[in-house]
């Protein structure tokens, strides 16, 4: 019964699941008890990895806890936080194991032994960090086991690894959505959803040279204040042709860079800017056209306030 204590065989069945790497909710739920029991009766009868289910038949007395040394308090919370955003708890902590060790790389051993926890959990989170391409297996030196390893570019494989994922699920909705038609409801919640995987997409592409150049040729339309060709791009910012074409191409497959301007072809093969349609409405740009003079870019302020009552 929920209101009920703990018996010995609920307190085995927590210690079982713990060693499984599940968490205090999913053990409350096959319980039937809060989760809030769950983790009282694991930090009133010691840490997730110490908890023996035959060493608290009784409930002892409250004790002062013993201070746990800082970098696995740390480790703790840090697996916690990973836990929130979706991975699996025994994943989460595995993979925090290997990035507090010194070398980066644990064998199933090590990792057994440092977690308190079995080797067929410890195999079983390292199959989903595989999965998810979080770490690599190499060869352990001088034995026959293997030892998994953080890569050094692990955050750069995963940022392409997402920012590919983003653009597919971008392209599968909006092709939902011109199956279902754009009127429809459905299609219209995949219209939107792909316009928002698109853009999470752009934001994350890889982009530490293209983008700023991108920048510099928006820049020099502006300052410039008339349309440029490629040529005369290259020739005024005394780059090489292939630079400006690359950040030409990169203006033109991702709009966001430029935003809330975009790159506008111009008569000749030149290049314009403008505003982003999407960023004014109809009724918006009609009034702004027909302001009254004296408000552009380099008007006199104070002829501006005169005429239009500033």
């Amino acid at each position: 019964m929920p209101g009920s204590r703990l018996g010995q065989d609920d307190r085995r069945r927590i210690a079982a699941w713990l060693g499984e790497g599940l968490g205090y909710a999913e053990i409350g739920r096959r319980l039937g008890r809060p989760t809030s029991t769950i983790s009282r009766e694991v930090a009133r009868n010691g840490e997730r990895d110490g908890y023996q289910a035959d060493h608290v038949a009784v409930r002892r007395p409250r004790r002062k806890p013993s201070a746990a040394p800082p970098m696995h308090g740390f480790g703790e919370h840090f697996a916690a936080l990973l836990t929130g955003t979706g991975l699996p708890r025994m994943s989460a902590r595995v993979f925090v194991s290997l990035l507090l060790s010194d070398t980066g790389s644990r064998t199933a051993g090590e990792l057994a032994r440092q977690l308190r926890v079995s080797p067929a959990s410890v195999s079983k989170a390292v199959a989903y960090l595989e999965v998810m391409d979080m770490l690599v297996r190499t060869p352990d030196a001088g034995s026959r086991r293997e030892r998994y390893v953080v890569a050094d570019d692990l955050w750069q494989r995963a940022w392409k690894t997402d920012t590919t994922a983003h653009a597919d699920v971008a392209a599968a909705a909006q092709r939902g959505a011109r199956i279902l038609g754009a009127r429809t409801p459905a299609g219209q919640r995949l219209r939107r959803m792909g316009e928002f995987f698109g853009w999470l997409s752009e934001q994350m592409h890889e982009s530490e040279v293209v983008e700023p150049d991108a920048l510099t040729v928006l820049a020099a339309l502006v300052h410039a204040a008339r349309p440029l060709c490629a040529g005369e791009l290259a020739t005024g910012l005394d780059w090489p042709r292939e630079r400006v074409d690359d950040a030409l191409g990169a203006l033109e497959r991702r709009p966001a860079i430029a935003d809330p301007l975009v790159l506008a072809p111009a008569p000749l093969g030149a290049y314009t800017i403008m505003a982003r349609p999407d960023r004014l409405s109809a009724t918006q740009r009609k009034t702004l056209a027909g302001a009254p003079p004296g408000r552009g870019p380099g008007a006199d302020p104070g002829q501006a306030r005169r005429t239009a009552g500033c």
